[in-house]
């Protein structure tokens, strides 16, 4: 009994520990900024479907190389006739024939095709690979978005409890001098409706908070309901780089500008290819065949030799179709051009995206030096109200008014500060720069 008694406690033991050892091993995932990117850029499932697509333009590549090389074609069969071939009653062919074949065909010149064709096909893999990039862009621009839209939800959430604790702390002093008849009935009723709609407005800044959280682990491939904490903060560091700087990289980096680019380079591919046909082919072709009465291929009494091969050097030309072929070729030509002017356009968008986004990383820095001041002098002022009214000498609309000026200077602080990084999250997406933790320079 001892011994079974002793089994027992052990698997109750290891069974209470095993269902135990998830709570106590699982630690809350931590994500910064560049952390949440690398993680959206691993795991995203719009970002997984553009490299198979990356993927797939490789293998084009490879099938058009193979255009390059010879092309082998066998056949194989079995005819059998009525009546057997004959001359002066004699016959000449077997009634059942067996026939393998074999042919090597080795294009020499097809007018350009098949090297346009490779060539297009190196521009589609090379286009398909700008395409990730500008997806990996959009993507990393996405979660700095939700990801500064939590950090200011946050602090505007800190900003909501001080404007309820300052709120309390008013209505308690108010309670205490109307409860000795220095103060109205109305004071304490207005500071209670200043209470109520500060604590309505704190559920409302946690709620923000929780919708970005969300929002975020999908971005990150996680459940809504994931507990995941990111970690970060609204700081300010200048921005070092000038619009030239700015406006170059832009030229040389955007992958959308890169992508129209190529987009030219390929139209001018099918223009080639369009003209092809109006070269001529030329084709290398050596023939091999045996032929037998049995499945073997091995002749038959009426044939001297089994086998046959021959050498031929061809050529075929269509001259004339009525223009197909030309204006076909002029039709690539004009798509050619409209794919420069709309190249053009899209630079000259570029250059405007990459000054509104420049403007704007100035504008917010201003903004955030005025709201600093603002906070200090709205504390300020609320501090001074809150004594003035606690000597007597102060009304509580003054108190109320300070206290909605420190909430409303506290939140514009908030919303330049937030501004700021977006401006620079923003300005580096239009240079096509990945900065996932956006390190400002």
């Amino acid at each position: 009994m001892t011994m079974y008694f002793r089994f027992f406690l052990f698997f109750l033991t290891m069974s209470t520990l095993g269902a135990w050892a998830p709570a106590f091993g699982a630690d809350q995932m931590t994500y910064d900024l560049g952390q949440a990117v690398a993680r959206g850029l691993e795991a995203n499932e719009g970002i997984k479907s553009v490299r198979q697509a990356l993927n797939a333009s490789k293998l084009g590549v490879k099938s058009a190389r193979g255009a390059f090389g010879p092309s082998f074609n066998v056949k194989y069969g079995y005819t059998h006739y009525n009546e057997p071939s004959k001359i002066m009653g004699m016959q000449t062919s077997p009634q059942d024939q067996w026939l393998f074949g074999l042919n090597i065909n080795q294009p020499l010149f097809v007018g350009f095709n098949i090297l346009t064709t490779y060539q297009k096909s190196l521009l589609a893999e090379d286009q398909t690979k700008s395409q990730l990039n500008q997806a990996e862009l959009g993507l990393i621009l996405e979660i700095q978005t939700n990801f500064l839209n939590l950090l200011k939800a946050r602090k505007n959430v800190q900003s909501a409890k001080d404007s309820l604790t300052r709120l309390q702390s008013h209505l308690k002093v108010i309670q205490a001098f109307y409860d000795v008849g220095l103060k109205p009935k109305l004071d304490v009723l207005q500071a209670e409706v200043d209470v109520a709609s500060a604590e309505q407005d704190l559920l409302s800044r946690q709620n923000e908070v929780d919708t970005q959280e969300a929002k975020l682990n999908t971005l990150l491939n996680y459940s809504v309901n994931s507990e995941i904490a990111y970690v970060g903060e609204l700081e300010y560091a200048p921005f070092s780089m000038t619009f030239e700087e700015c406006l170059d990289l832009a030229y040389k980096h955007r992958p959308d500008l890169i992508i129209a680019e190529q987009s030219v380079e390929i139209a001018r591919k099918d223009s080639k290819i369009s003209a092809s046909g109006l070269y001529p082919s030329v084709a290398a072709d050596f023939d091999y065949s045996r032929q037998g009465d049995d499945p073997t291929v091995s002749g038959s009494k009426y044939q001297d030799s089994a086998s046959a091969w021959q050498v031929a050097l061809n050529m075929d030309w269509k001259v004339f179709e009525w223009g197909k072929t030309y204006y076909a070729y002029q039709q690539a030509e004009e798509n050619a051009l409209r794919l420069v002017s709309e190249y053009n356009k899209s630079k000259t968008d570029a250059s405007y995206q990459v000054k509104s986004y420049f403007l704007n990383i100035q504008e917010a820095a201003k903004r955030i030096g005025v709201n600093k001041t603002g906070v200090e002098a709205a504390r300020e002022s609320y501090r001074m109200a809150e004594a003035r009214y606690q000597a007597q000498v102060g009304t509580n609309t003054d108190v109320l008014d300070a206290q909605s000026s420190v909430t409303t200077s506290e939140a514009n602080l908030n919303q330049a500060l937030a501004d700021y990084k977006q401006a620079v999250a923003d300005l580096y997406y239009a240079m096509g720069q990945k900065n996932p933790a956006l390190d400002i320079r």
